[in-house]
C-alpha cells in the first residue's frame, strides 16, 4: 500500500506538471503575440481546474499525515539495533509507524545507481533487477525502472507496457537534472535568463529573410511594387555521445563513491562538448552531425583594453549590431567566463564601491541583462570572449533525455578520435572489456541549434578585463 508521504509526493509532482504545462501555454501565445487559441485556452482553464482538485486532495492527506505522526508510536530506542525493531513493525496490531525522510540523494546519483546495476549483470535485467532490490532496497524507482524492462510488449498498449514506460521516462529526468542546469544551454529559462525557442526536430521552418518596403504615391500615378525573400530551415536530429570505460573493481558497491564517478564521467564530456560547440567561433556546421555556433560567421568585435573606460567602450560596440538590427535588448543574455565575471565584479569606482554590483563570477547582471558564466569561453593568455545573444532568436530542438547503454562484451578503440567505421567497414586495434574486466557505459543526447537570423549574436574577443586587476 502507498504511504501517504508517497501519496501527497505524487500529488505535488502531477501540480507541478500541471503548472508547467499552463507556463509553456502561456509563454507560447506571449512569444507569438498573440492570444491563445481556443483549444489553448480550454486545455489552460482544464489544467487550472484539476490544479484546484489537486490542492483540496493535498490538503486533506497533510490533515491525514499530521494525525498520523501526532499518533505514531516512537520506536524505543533500547531494541533500535536488534532484531525486535523489524518485528516491531511488523506486528499487524502495532501502532508504531516508522516515517522516512525524503530522498535527498544528488542529482544523478540514481540513475548512475541504475546503470551500476546493469552493468554489473552484464545487461541482465533480470540480474540487475535482483541487485536494485539487495542493495538498494530504499530506492524503489531503481528497481521499478530494471521490472519495466524485463516485461515483453509493445509501449503503445494503453494498460500493459505503456504504463510502464513512464517510470523510466521519469528516472532519466534525474540525470539530466544534473546535466543540463552546468551547460550554457540549460542555463537559459532559469533565475530570470529568457528562454531559447524550442522547436521539434525534423520540421520545416518557415523564414522570411527581407523585408518589403512601401512608397508614397502621387495622386493618378502608378504604384510601385514590392517583394518579400522566404526561406525554409529544418534541425535534424543530432547528437552528442560519450563511452566512459570503469573496471570493475570501481563498480563494487563498496565502495560509494563510485556511483558519483559514473554520474561524473558520463556527464563531464557532454558537458564540455555542449558548451564549447555552443560558442566556439570556430564550430561551422558538419552536415547531419553537428549544428555551428551561435558565433559562427559573426565577425568579432576586438576588446580595447583592460579598464573599467575599455569596459564601457567594449560594452558600446557590442551592443551597436545587436541595436542595429532591431533586437530587443530586454530579451538579451550576455555569456562570458568566470574569471571575466569576477574580474568585472572586482573592479571599484573612485569612491572604492564595486563598479558592477550585480555580478560575480556565479554570473548575476550586467548592463541590465542576466550573465550565464561558463569555462569554456576562451584561452585567457590570449584573451577570452563575451557574446550577446537574442535568446529568442536561436532555435533549439532538444529531447530532454538521455540514453545509456551498458556493456561488458564490447570492444572498442580506445581513443577519442576512433577510425573504425560500421558504415564504410574500416577496422582498427580494439580493446576487449570482457578480457579486460572493463565495463563500457555509453551516453548519448539528442539536441540541435541554429540561429533564427543572423544578426541574433555579437561578441567581443580578446578579452582582457581580468588584467585589470592584479590580484587574478
Amino acid at each position: 500500500m502507498k504511504r501517504t508521504a508517497d501519496q501527497i509526493k505524487d500529488l505535488e509532482n502531477t501540480r507541478a506538471a500541471k503548472a508547467a504545462r499552463m507556463t509553456t501555454l502561456s509563454e507560447k501565445a506571449m512569444e507569438e503575440g498573440r492570444s491563445m487559441e481556443q483549444a489553448e485556452a480550454d486545455e489552460f482553464d482544464m489544467l487550472a481546474d484539476e490544479i484546484e482538485t489537486v490542492d483540496k486532495d493535498l490538503v486533506r492527506w497533510r490533515r491525514l499525515e499530521k494525525l498520523q505522526a501526532e499518533n505514531s508510536t516512537p520506536v524505543n530506542p533500547a531494541i533500535i539495533n536488534t532484531s525486535e525493531k523489524g518485528s516491531l513493525v511488523r506486528q499487524p496490531n502495532s501502532t508504531g509507524t516508522i516515517f522516512t525522510g525524503k530522498d535527498t540523494l544528488p542529482p544523478g546519483i540514481e540513475f548512475a545507481r541504475y546503470a551500476m546495476c546493469l552493468a554489473a549483470a552484464r545487461g541482465n535485467p533480470v540480474q540487475a533487477l535482483e541487485m536494485a532490490k539487495a542493495h538498494y532496497p530504499d530506492q524503489p524507482r531503481v528497481a521499478n525502472v530494471l521490472k519495466a524492462a524485463v516485461a515483453g510488449a509493445t509501449t503503445t498498449d494503453a494498460t500493459w507496457a505503456s504504463p510502464l514506460a513512464l517510470p523510466d521516462t521519469q528516472f532519466i529526468g534525474d540525470f539530466v537534472e544534473f546535466l543540463r542546469p552546468q551547460t550554457i544551454i540549460g542555463k537559459f529559462g532559469t533565475n530570470g535568463i529568457p528562454s531559447l525557442r524550442r522547436v521539434p526536430f525534423n520540421i520545416s521552418i518557415p523564414a522570411q529573410t527581407s523585408g518589403g518596403a512601401a512608397y508614397w504615391v502621387g495622386q493618378g500615378a502608378p504604384k510601385p511594387l514590392t517583394k518579400f525573400d522566404f526561406s525554409r530551415t529544418t534541425l535534424g536530429f543530432t547528437k552528442v555521445a560519450n563511452i566512459a570505460v570503469l573496471t570493475e573493481e570501481m563498480l563494487r558497491f563498496s565502495n560509494p563513491s563510485a556511483e558519483g564517478m559514473v554520474r561524473d564521467a558520463l556527464a563531464a564530456a557532454i558537458i564540455e562538448r555542449i558548451d564549447l560547440d555552443f560558442v566556439d567561433p570556430a564550430k561551422a556546421e558538419v552536415a547531419n552531425v553537428s549544428p555551428a555556433s551561435i558565433t559562427n560567421g559573426v565577425v568579432a568585435i576586438d576588446s580595447s583594453g583592460t579598464d573599467s573606460g575599455s569596459v564601457a567602450t567594449d560594452t558600446a560596440a557590442l551592443f551597436a549590431p545587436f541595436l542595429a538590427a532591431n533586437n530587443a535588448p530586454t530579451n538579451g543574455v550576455l555569456i562570458m567566463s568566470a574569471v571575466t565575471a569576477l574580474a568585472l565584479s572586482l573592479m571599484k569606482n573612485a569612491l572604492g564601491q564595486p563598479e558592477y554590483p550585480g555580478l560575480s563570477m556565479r554570473g548575476g547582471t550586467f548592463s541590465g541583462l542576466p550573465v550565464i558564466v561558463s569555462e569554456y569561453m576562451g584561452d585567457f593568455t590570449s584573451g577570452g570572449v563575451v557574446i550577446l545573444v537574442n535568446a529568442s532568436d536561436i532555435w533549439l530542438a532538444d529531447d530532454g533525455g538521455v540514453r545509456i547503454d551498458v556493456s561488458r562484451e564490447a570492444s572498442l578503440q580506445m581513443d577519442d578520435s576512433p577510425t573504425n567505421n560500421a558504415s564504410t567497414g574500416t577496422g582498427t586495434s580494439l580493446v576487449s572489456m570482457f578480457q579486460t574486466n572493463s565495463i563500457a557505459i555509453r551516453a548519448e543526447r539528442f539536441i540541435n541549434w541554429k540561429k533564427r537570423r543572423a544578426s541574433a549574436v555579437s561578441y567581443l574577443h580578446g578579452v582582457l578585463w581580468s588584467a585589470a586587476n592584479e590580484s587574478l
